[in-house]
């Protein structure tokens, strides 16, 4: 299997758990609510790993970690919580996408799933 091939593989299966991880509830915080915070986070860092395959996997998570904070950050201005009232489907959809609350625990959650697939992806050095 090509490298690029298992990336978009993997970004499917970390779309499936995501949206599975939103519809079924347990009861449990960490997997209703922190699972899907980290599965979002890892999928920008495959996303990135697909368009920057050579690039160091340090130089990877950093980036997905940038994009996480500023998307993070960004809810303060509450702009996606006013899209989320928009009559528009697309534009509530882009709010859901955005988020609309900022929580250092939103933080935390895309660190410790970055964290994780940084680990892998530098010890197993997969590549383009």
């Amino acid at each position: 299997m090509t490298t690029r091939r298992f990336w978009l593989l993997f970004l499917a299966g970390i779309i499936a758990l995501g949206i599975i991880s939103r519809t079924i509830h347990t009861g449990w915080i960490v997997f209703d609510k922190y699972l899907g915070d980290a599965l979002y986070a890892v999928m920008f860092y495959v996303i990135l790993r697909l368009c920057w395959p050579v690039a160091p996997a340090r130089r990877v998570a950093i980036a997905a970690m940038a994009i996480m904070t500023v998307l993070e950050f960004f809810q303060l201005t509450l702009i996606p919580l006013h899209m989320s009232a928009s009559p528009n489907l697309l534009i509530r959809i882009a709010a859901r996408l955005l988020g609309t609350e900022f929580s250092f625990l939103d933080l935390l959650a895309y660190a410790v799933g970055i964290g994780c697939l940084w680990l892998v992806d530098s010890r197993t050095g997969r590549r383009s």
